[in-house]
């Protein structure tokens, strides 16, 4: 199996194949609109702006798993992107990333790229503090920890890369152009 063999289903319920975006770099992002991290927004645009035209995607699937910070319907989700960040790339239906009614793609997806730790720093301590309360044994599975986990897949359809939302923006930014 590739990445190429799955798809994702968008806001008007189309199947969107992934192999539409076979040549291309893509950052595949579980995105949340009332999260700490919903910020990562404008860097995404900013990405999005600076390299689409060299061959970049990012495919945004937002995600309620996550303490319930994407209560809206699909369009509510969307107005919220354009409103507050002027989002241009390809936004896909609400799904989990996680269990029994996780997306076929994130199964993929994890086990490509598992989890690798928070890194350093305020955010990632907090990060690790809370998901001990939920789960003492998060460090030892793939699941996705929380919103804006993002996946970077190269121009062959290689899953590269897995980004906690607790890393730094500009080290993701870095990847991307690395592989442009």
């Amino acid at each position: 199996m590739s990445i190429y063999d799955y798809s994702v289903i968008n806001p008007q319920n189309e199947e969107v194949s992934l192999e539409n975006f076979k040549g291309k770099v893509l950052l595949i992002v579980n995105t949340a609109t009332g999260c700490g991290f919903t910020p990562h927004y404008k860097d995404l645009e900013e990405m999005y702006e600076s390299f689409s035209d060299r061959g970049f995607e990012i495919l945004d699937i937002p995600c309620n798993q996550f303490a319930g910070q994407t209560p809206g319907t699909d369009d509510e989700i969307h107005d919220f992107c354009q409103l507050h960040y002027n989002t241009q790339f390809p936004q896909m239906k609400k799904s989990d990333v996680n269990g029994e009614t996780e997306l076929p793609l994130y199964t993929y997806l994890k086990s490509q790229k598992g989890f690798e730790g928070f890194g350093k720093g305020p955010k990632a301590l907090l990060m690790s503090a809370m998901l001990k309360k939920i789960d003492k044994n998060y460090k030892n599975n793939p699941d996705i920890k929380w919103n804006f986990t993002k996946f970077l897949v190269d121009r062959n359809g290689n899953v590269v890369a897995r980004f906690e939302p607790t890393h730094d923006m500009k080290l993701v930014s870095k990847a991307v152009q690395e592989l442009l």
